[in-house]
């Protein structure tokens, strides 16, 4: 008996250990997450800023775990077609589920507040609906009450309201379509929570509740407002900040209750060239009615983040040891491509073609100002950093249009700087260069370094159903060359929590030997988002018919 009792408390303790999950549970940058649940399931968006498809549509059935289902914005204000408006765009959204409906609402800075909705958060969801015009106007949250009336919390940008640290609350319509009265201040933050924004708006028992981060994005705390009625007065606490041995932050997230009654908070870390990742924190009410985030060693009061905790008991879980997004694999991103990949603004659908076999093709795009660096290249095909080491590889064919000079095509990761490998037409061949730009908003030229020529390979018109009625026109000769890249990534520890991307570029003309490029880079966040990796194709002036990098056998490992 007493072996027996033994078994069962090994069994026990295995089972204990297996629930439980280690922080961040999503090693991805997705910048001021906000989560609802509905039935079984949990929803999440993210701010996308500048990058599109925009406000990204994530599923878990056990918090820890996520699955890139779709995405709510795929269009925008036509201005975003003419250039890269680098940190502008999708601020902070909020997704709620009211009345059998999907709701998402969104700061643009410039612009105001807009609303998209869906019944189906897998499916096309609506047109922007503004809600507001305002400029300045960011961080909404949606809250419908139990008699019907709606409200919209918000924030205000200081770098276009000329001030900030203040907290909004509006009559909203009851359709969520409208503001039907106008925002007033319901609480002033300036000395006793500087910077209070992302506001997400709740309500328990009979007290209402802003969860709003304060302090700053990489050195703040959690707070929480608190009052008996929507327009205050709100009463202020904090409820989790940073301690020693714990991460930075923590910043920006959002409340949510599983369906066996347990509550949780999932926020961001501001990690740098790794960008905004996911972290999930159990949640606890107070006697006093205050929530409590993470845990409270010294019983302040005042929670601190966790390493690692006891997991959500809604569903079995699983192993989530290189946390990272699994994508729906059945939907499909941007004009045919998966979910994962983004374009720095609006895309065209002149850009790239989904090969049939798999694999991507990028047609080159003539760019505004071929002298510049690639900061404003608006045909950057990029992925976020999927964790803290990785390693990319694909296979490059470049064939630029023989009548054209100096096409270029190349494989790079894009912040503040940027690096990578290009090719570029040349009479003598296609000549394979390292380049970097180091502070390229500041329109750095590039720095370059020449590693190889690459000859090319005559490839012939090929008809493969012509019959003898197929006239015999000299159609032109193609050229292309082949060659494989590679990119490793690895943290190199630094003083604090964040430590540095370093990046390192090879390449092969096989996939099987490949040389490494003699110069490290470290990969830079750029304004509010993290480092990505991904590929551009460019030509230096009009013409009708450009050349196009194929791109295949792409594995992130």
């Amino acid at each position: 008996m007493k072996r027996f009792l033994l078994l069962l408390a090994l069994l026990a303790a295995c089972t204990a250990q297996a629930q439980r999950y280690t922080n961040p549970v999503l090693h991805l940058d997705y910048s001021d997450p906000d989560v609802c649940r509905v039935g079984d399931r949990y929803y999440m968006t993210a701010s996308s800023f500048n990058c599109f498809p925009g406000l990204p549509i994530l599923e878990s059935e056990d918090l820890v775990h996520w699955e890139l289902t779709g995405a709510a914005l795929w269009d925008y204000d036509p201005a975003f077609r003419e250039d890269v408006e680098h940190g502008n765009g999708v601020w902070a959204p909020a997704i709620r589920y009211h009345d059998g409906w999907f709701y998402i609402y969104v700061g643009d800075p410039d612009r105001g507040i807009f609303m998209v909705r869906s019944r189906n958060p897998r499916g096309r969801w609506s047109e922007p609906v503004w809600v507001v015009r305002e400029k300045g106007f960011i961080d909404p949250c949606p809250f419908w009450d139990e008699d019907g009336k709606a409200y919209l919390s918000h924030g205000c940008a200081g770098s276009r309201a000329t001030h900030k640290s203040v907290v909004f609350v509006a009559p909203l319509s009851a359709d969520g379509t409208c503001l039907e009265g106008p925002s007033r201040i319901v609480f002033d933050g300036h000395l006793t929570q500087p910077t209070i924004e992302g506001t997400k708006f709740y309500k328990r028992g009979e007290w209402y509740y802003i969860f709003a981060p304060a302090g700053g994005v990489a050195t703040g705390w959690q707070t929480v407002l608190r009052s008996a009625s929507p327009w205050g007065p709100w009463e202020e606490r904090i409820v989790m900040a940073w301690a020693p041995g714990t991460i930075n932050g923590p910043h920006q997230g959002a409340w949510v209750s599983a369906p066996d009654g347990t509550d949780w908070f999932l926020h961001f870390q501001d990690k740098g060239a790794y960008g905004r990742i996911l972290h999930l924190q159990p949640m606890t009410w107070r006697a006093d009615g205050w929530p409590l985030i993470g845990e409270d060693p010294d019983a302040d009061g005042v929670g601190q983040p966790v390493k690692a905790w006891k997991a959500p008991a809604s569903t079995p879980l699983r192993e989530n040891a290189e946390k990272r997004v699994t994508p729906c694999l059945e939907e499909q991103g941007v004009y045919g491509l998966p979910l994962e990949w983004q374009y720095p603004t609006v895309p065209s659908p002149y850009w790239h073609y989904a090969l049939p076999g798999g694999g991507i093709r990028l047609y080159s795009v003539m760019q505004k100002a071929p002298e510049a660096n690639l900061w404003n290249c608006p045909n950057l095909l990029l992925q976020k950093f999927p964790a803290e080491e990785f390693t990319v590889t694909a296979r490059l064919t470049f064939m630029p249009n023989p009548a054209l000079k100096g096409e270029q095509a190349g494989f790079l990761v894009q912040g503040d700087d940027y690096a990578g490998l290009r090719l570029t037409d040349t009479p003598e061949g296609a000549q394979l260069d390292y380049i970097s730009c180091l502070e390229a908003p500041k329109g750095n030229k590039e720095q370059v370094t020449v590693l190889t020529m690459l000859p090319y390979t005559l490839r012939e018109p090929d008809f493969p159903y012509a019959s003898g009625n197929v006239p015999a026109v000299k159609y032109p000769t193609f050229r292309q060359t082949e060659i494989w890249v590679r990119l490793t990534v690895k943290p190199r520890a630094v003083k604090g929590n964040v430590p540095d991307a370093v990046c390192h570029f090879s390449y092969s003309p096989d996939g099987k030997h490949f040389k490494a490029v003699n110069q490290e880079f470290i990969a830079k966040p750029e304004l509010w988002i993290g480092a990505k990796f991904g590929f551009f194709c460019n030509r230096p002036v009009w013409k009708n018919d450009g050349g196009w990098v194929d791109i295949q056998a792409l594995t992130i490992q």
